[in-house]
């Protein structure tokens, strides 16, 4: 059975203190035994969050990685750094950085062949704009997002790979794809893996939501049988939201 991971993307808010305060109020929560939590604070409060969290259950995660284990790359984190500083899991391919810093197929793939190999566990975004899903393309992008994403990875690796499904037209709108629209496309994600790998593979595979999360939906996204958790955008920032939202997975 597959475990429900509810990841928190902090993106670009915060402070150190605030950040620690949130981690804190956060690993104080009750969760479920049933579920995984992972928080992904920005690069410079890896260290800081990473101390609390630091031999609890809940994760420490990035929200970005460069593919190089080192070198001149002025700005960027490696993989190695990462494991360094606690993470166990990194963001690749969000929307954000495909839409605002041109991050191609081929870059997230390459990435994801990097924290792979460096033993991390590597959440995959993939998800259509609005103009895509209005035009009937909704599958035919995910395919493609995902062969040039993911499709590289052998069989041995995928059980360090989470797909994340997160349409572009719900991240930080306040729109949220319904249940029934989530579910079609996370079964045909589970399609792809199928064909792609095998049975067995697809039917391990974690594939979570993201979109606009919120406690008022959580619950419903959850219960979908092919929803195993979700990437948590704003609400990720109140520890009683996010909370609410691991509860939900009960």
């Amino acid at each position: 059975m597959r475990r429900l991971l509810i990841a928190g993307n902090w993106k670009m808010h915060l402070s150190a203190a605030k950040s620690v305060a949130l981690a804190e109020e956060i690993l104080h929560g009750e969760v479920p035994r049933s579920v995984d939590v992972a928080v992904c604070p920005p690069f410079v409060y890896l260290t800081a969050v990473g101390e609390v969290v630091r031999g609890s259950s809940v994760q420490l995660g990035a929200q970005n990685v460069h593919y190089a284990d080192q070198g001149a790359f002025t700005g960027e984190v490696s993989p190695s750094m990462l494991l360094d500083v606690g993470c166990q899991c990194v963001i690749l391919g969000h929307s954000e950085r495909r839409q605002l810093f041109a991050e191609t197929d081929v870059m997230v793939n390459r990435k994801l062949e990097a924290v792979m190999k460096a033993g991390l566990t590597a959440i995959v975004c993939v998800g259509e704009t609005l103009a895509q899903r209005e035009a009937g393309e909704t599958f035919r992008v995910i395919a493609s997002q995902m062969a040039g994403s993911v499709g590289s990875i052998p069989p041995s690796l995928v059980d360090r790979l989470v797909v994340a499904y997160e349409p572009v037209w719900a991240i930080g709108t306040g729109k949220t794809a319904t249940p029934e629209q989530a579910q079609e496309v996370h079964a045909d994600l589970r399609n792809w893996l199928q064909s792609r790998y095998n049975s067995s593979l697809a039917a391990a595979t974690r594939i979570i939501y993201g979109g606009s999360v919120k406690p008022e939906n959580a619950e419903m996204l959850l219960k979908q049988p092919d929803i195993d958790g979700a990437l948590v955008g704003g609400a990720s920032l109140s520890a009683k939201d996010f909370l609410e939202i691991v509860a939900a997975g009960r």
